[in-house]
């Protein structure tokens, strides 16, 4: 198969694992095989049953604390792209906000409105305007602080939890069938050298 023709197959494996990943469901992979989505996939059914038999797989194994160290992570490594590329060219706060509220929840640790703020990493009028966007959508929550009535408290509704799971799970599910195939059956560097 020639590069061009290689990439080009690629490329329609990747579209085929991106539209199973965005209609799957955690423990339900097989779901997205019924009658209402098979048409999207009859171009490549082995990508089909190899991505649906994936998730199926890995989401048995995955755990909250699984879920949890997932979220960390990939807070964490938001962060640190700003070592190696230019900060003011990635703009996401409300993915960072619903990000650390997701960390804090699975801790039980109460979140500041200021401290939500400060984690979606923009100026404050920018992250509160972002976090009333989000409570309008029915996705974070905002209560009172008993001991200080000047001090709110924002978290993740029961509604944006169930959204963050479902997106943490899909999502590390596709990780492992992509990237943890790969590294399963990859030489270390390291012995690849001798």
């Amino acid at each position: 198969m020639s590069g061009r023709l290689a990439r080009r197959h690629d490329r329609g494996r990747r579209r085929a694992a991106l539209r199973l990943a965005n209609l799957a469901t955690p423990g339900d992979a097989s779901a997205i095989l019924d009658g209402s989505t098979a048409g999207e996939h009859a171009a490549a059914p082995e990508v089909t049953a190899s991505v649906a038999a994936s998730l199926d797989e890995c989401s048995s194994r995955i755990t909250a604390e699984a879920l949890l160290a997932f979220a960390r992570e990939t807070y964490a490594i938001r962060r640190r792209r700003d070592r190696h590329l230019p900060g003011d060219l990635f703009g996401e706060p409300t993915w960072d906000i619903l990000l650390d509220l997701y960390v804090a929840t699975r801790e039980n640790r109460p979140v500041p409105t200021t401290s939500a703020c400060i984690g979606a990493n923009v100026p404050p009028t920018t992250a509160l305007r972002w976090l009333r966007i989000l409570e309008a959508r029915g996705l974070v929550e905002r209560e009172e602080d008993n001991r200080d009535g000047r001090r709110t408290f924002v978290r993740l509704s029961a509604r944006g939890l169930a959204a963050m799971d479902d997106w943490l799970h899909v999502a590390l599910a596709m990780l492992d069938h992509s990237v943890g195939t790969v590294l399963r059956r990859s030489v270390p560097l390291a012995e690849a050298a001798e």
